[in-house]
């Protein structure tokens, strides 16, 4: 019998995202101009108390840390790299300019990204090193939006990737991973910031409320979905879609029934017609199939309600079990509402251009349709690897 077995091997280090990936791969070549170039177009994240960060949102403290052998370096985190949410720790985001023009007071101190990990990056700081540094940033670019993107430590199967992947489509929009639920989402500022402007929510309590009306399909305007039933109606009625002229006759006759004044009465009409141009544009740009049709509009709520779970447990306004129970719970409503994960995203696309485009067919029209071909098209799409039943 071999009294020495032989050593076990260690387990192999999957990186979580390709951030982390092209750093490791760079670092094994030794190849630092790759890695600068990561960095440049790279998410960096600086931990920081809560408590500290609430006193005074505008100063960034940023804190050394000294390893077992007594080296001194300034840390930061890639996204992937991030730890667990924790409810009094926050991250700044920060960039590799700003990095680059902070005051160092002391060159002998080193910038460490990921430290203690397989993707750590040991860089000097002296000022040569920086004016590099600022060279990479201003010349490669960094995306913004516009990418699936998932992080292999994330949800990818079950309850919780189901409603995360109803939530994608404003994932792709914000170029952060569509499964990841917990440290940030933007960085912490940012997030109070835009919940403050754009939801008017300060505290739990506002998130809540808001988070209410989402799953309640209550945020979006009625009259979609008014006008989406009368053609549904129909349809049961005449086994077949109406034509144009006897939807739109029939919806604004029910408007006027319960009712609305002749604007409002107007108001319908034309929203048919809105509806019936944007559906013919969705077939040819392939959200819909030729004979396809949009029944109901309640996926814009509920693909916000999990985003807004998710940008509430960024900013510390809930605990992740709450935005875990939320995303769950609206994925399940997404599910009893929907036949396909198409259809769900045709439905989310009508919805948000119907409230922000105003047949403008721009940015709001341009990004769902890029969305949902990477959905369909992807081969790391949940569409591919979640069933819609």
């Amino acid at each position: 019998m071999n009294p020495h077995p032989p050593a076990a091997h260690p387990a192999p280090w999957y990186p979580p995202s390709e951030t982390e990936q092209l750093l490791y791969e760079a670092g094994l070549r030794g190849d630092t101009e790759a890695q600068l170039r990561v960095l440049a177009g790279a998410e960096l994240y600086i931990p920081a108390p809560k408590a500290e960060v609430d006193a005074d949102p505008r100063v960034i403290t940023w804190r050394p840390h000294r390893d077992p052998s007594g080296q001194v370096c300034m840390p930061v985190l890639t996204r992937g790299m991030l730890p667990p949410w924790h409810p009094d720790w926050v991250f700044r985001g920060v960039s590799l300019r700003w990095i680059a023009e902070f005051d160092w007071p002391d060159p002998r101190e080193l910038l460490g990204v990921n430290v203690g990990t397989p993707a750590q990056l040991l860089l000097p700081t002296a000022p040569p090193h920086r004016a590099v540094w600022l060279r990479c940033y201003a010349e490669n670019d960094r995306p913004d939006g516009g990418r699936l993107l998932a992080l292999r430590h994330g949800a990818l199967h079950g309850p919780l990737a189901y409603g995360l992947a109803c939530g994608v489509h404003l994932a792709i929009g914000n170029g952060v991973p569509w499964n990841e639920i917990g440290t940030v989402f933007r960085a912490y500022t940012q997030e109070r910031e835009q919940l403050r402007d754009s939801w008017g929510i300060t505290d739990h309590a506002g998130w809540q409320k808001q988070l209410n009306a989402l799953l309640d399909a209550r945020n979006s305007p009625p009259e979609p979905d008014f006008a989406l039933r009368a053609r549904e109606q129909l349809r049961v009625v005449h086994g077949e879609p109406p034509s144009a002229d006897l939807w739109r006759e029939t919806a604004a006759g029910h408007a006027q029934d319960i009712g609305a004044d002749p604007d409002d009465v107007r108001g319908i009409e034309e929203l048919v017609r809105r509806i019936i141009r944007y559906e013919a544009r969705f077939r040819a740009d392939g959200l819909l199939p030729p004979d396809g049709r949009v029944r109901t509009t309640v996926a814009y709520d509920y693909g916000r309600a999990v985003n807004l779970a998710r940008w509430g447990l960024s900013a510390r306004y809930c605990t992740q079990a709450e935005a875990e129970q939320a995303i769950v719970y609206a994925g399940a409503l997404g599910k009893s509402a929907y036949r396909s994960w198409e259809e769900f995203s045709a439905a989310y696309a009508l919805g948000r251009v119907l409230r922000f485009d105003d047949e403008e067919y721009g940015p709001f029209y341009e990004q769902n349709v890029l969305a949902h071909r990477l959905l369909a098209e992807s081969e790391g799409s949940p569409w591919r690897h979640i069933p819609w039943r």
